[in-house]
């Protein structure tokens, strides 16, 4: 790695002060199709992420550096927001800077970093794809070809009061939004949950809301956007999606400060008693069921589908990914590295200190993991039926877009039905400027 980008690191606040105009990639930025770059070069190599609180991924690095002391990984940390990580990622793709080696894609910016070759094509052939779930691999393929091999995967679930349901009488958990209100008004009647709200997930204006919202309109059966990434959004099932969330902080059953939650917040509050159901990712579990005393829950609650407006509805796919960086040095080294990084060896090991959702069918039926991590297999059902987020390779421009009109929706300043006409017209302009 060159003396200069190692400099660049320590100095990364200036660096990555702002962003840059968009790089020309070929005709309106879309790369060509079937490009095949050279991967050669061996040595040390950067590993970038976002923060990691568990502590797993420089585990995992330990192990990769012990086994191969001449061509040692540096863990890059970047801050928890994924909009802060994927600024930082693209400002270093434009300055073609070697700072960075392998990146870890939020699942749904394949498309965008790979349109703009920011990130190489991989050799397909010499991964395990076929030992993988099919929905996960696709997130990892754009025009046809390998762009980033799938490490994690992430379903959302709804997470229940399994004691306050069955002392209201009620035996399994909703299967749509309608039975959740009615549950959850039964739940309220009861002494113990005095106090408490109904639901809540992740409804700050960042992509947590993107997320919520694309589940909302997919659970209502409707869709973002198309495979070709036209949007589909002025329309009843959007409109009914959209609505659920609006009217839900209208009449209660969302607490209205959680149009301030992030993960983090949502999953806090559940944990405290303070929520009957939680929409949130499998990280959670383990922590909610911790028995320290920093669990007011465990033993107390249950992971299902979530709930959809006919039956059970559609989680968004989540899930990161590793990408080779088009200006890295090492790129030999670097693809080594991702085979290991994304391998059942590790995906086990990670399994035990940041409890997520493996890639590979052989992990979900292991009857030992199950025993271990009763989630997975909802979370396996939820993956299977996930729908991506849009794959369009504007994606930051899309989901800002999103975040803006469904942040008015729920907070009241706009209707569900001028919300969604407007956002439709706003990723119509976007898609016909691609």
């Amino acid at each position: 790695m060159k003396i200069r980008t190692i400099r660049a690191l320590h100095s990364a606040g200036a660096a990555f002060a702002g962003l840059a105009a968009l790089a020309a990639c070929g005709p309106n930025g879309a790369a060509k199709a079937g490009s095949r770059p050279t991967l050669e070069g061996r040595g040390p190599i950067t590993y970038v992420a976002g923060k990691d609180a568990s502590g797993s991924v420089q585990a995992v690095l330990d192990r990769w550096n012990k086994r191969h002391p001449k061509e040692k990984v540096t863990f890059v940390q970047l801050p928890t927001d994924p909009d802060a990580q994927r600024q930082q990622m693209i400002q270093n793709a434009q300055t073609k800077s070697d700072a960075y080696t392998v990146l870890a894609l939020d699942a749904v910016w394949t498309s965008e970093f790979a349109a703009h070759r920011w990130i190489d094509r991989l050799p397909e052939a010499q991964f395990p794809l076929r030992q993988m779930l099919k929905p996960i691999v696709e997130t990892g393929k754009y025009r046809g070809g390998l762009y980033a091999l799938p490490m994690s995967s992430d379903g959302g679930m709804l997470y229940y009061r399994t004691d306050l349901l069955k002392k209201a009488g009620i035996a399994k958990p909703p299967a749509t939004w309608a039975e959740m209100k009615a549950d959850c008004a039964k739940v309220k009647k009861l002494p113990e949950a005095r106090g408490m709200s109904c639901y809540a997930g992740q409804f700050q204006k960042y992509e947590g809301l993107t997320v919520n919202f694309a589940e909302a309109v997919n659970s209502a059966g409707g869709v973002v956007t198309d495979a070709k990434g036209t949007p589909h959004l002025d329309t009843p099932q959007a409109k009914r999606g959209l609505d659920f969330l609006a009217k839900s902080f209208k009449d209660g059953t969302i607490p209205k400060d959680a149009v301030t939650y992030q993960e983090e917040d949502g999953r806090r509050v559940f944990q405290n008693g303070k929520l009957v159901f939680l929409r949130n990712w499998p990280y959670a579990y383990p922590l909610m069921a911790k028995k320290d005393g920093s669990s007011k829950v465990a033993d107390r609650f249950r992971a299902a589908p979530l709930p959809g407006l006919n039956g059970p509805g559609a989680s968004s796919l989540g899930g990161h990914n590793a990408a080779l960086s088009a200006s890295a040095e090492h790129k030999a080294t670097a693809i080594d590295f991702m085979k290991f990084l994304a391998s059942q060896e590790i995906q086990r090991f990670t399994l035990s200190r940041a409890p997520g959702a493996p890639t590979y069918h052989a992990l979900y039926k292991d009857p030992k993991l199950a025993k271990q991590y009763p989630y997975l297999p909802t979370l396996r059902q939820s993956i299977l039926h996930a729908v991506p987020r849009p794959r369009v390779f504007r994606y930051g421009d899309v989901t800002a877009a999103i975040q803006q009109q469904a942040y008015a929706a729920l907070t009241g300043s706009t209707s569900s039905a001028q919300a969604l006409k407007d956002l439709q017209q706003t990723l119509r302009q976007q898609s016909a400027g691609e």
